[in-house]
């Protein structure tokens, strides 16, 4: 089960698509206060995080630093 979706999820970060790669994020985040998730979800919510904190500071004309703290606070706000 845990393969197909992370299949899935590996497609939807290579589709370059913001809103597919947001979703992944989206359903891989974990609060502090829930579960830990396993070394290969970890790696996969990292490399989503990576790509869409690349996208927003390109539209954005930020530095990807400052992309990643926006979104680790709109994750921070939705949990």
């Amino acid at each position: 089960m845990w393969s197909r979706r992370a299949q899935e999820y590996e497609a939807k970060i290579n589709s370059g698509d913001p809103v597919s790669i947001a979703e992944v994020v989206r359903d891989l985040h974990r609060g502090q206060d829930q579960a830990d998730q396993s070394y290969s979800e970890r790696q996969i919510y990292q490399s989503a995080l990576e790509r869409l904190a690349r996208e927003l500071a390109a539209v954005e004309k930020i530095d990807e630093l400052v992309a990643t703290e926006r979104l680790a606070q709109v994750l921070s706000q939705a949990a």
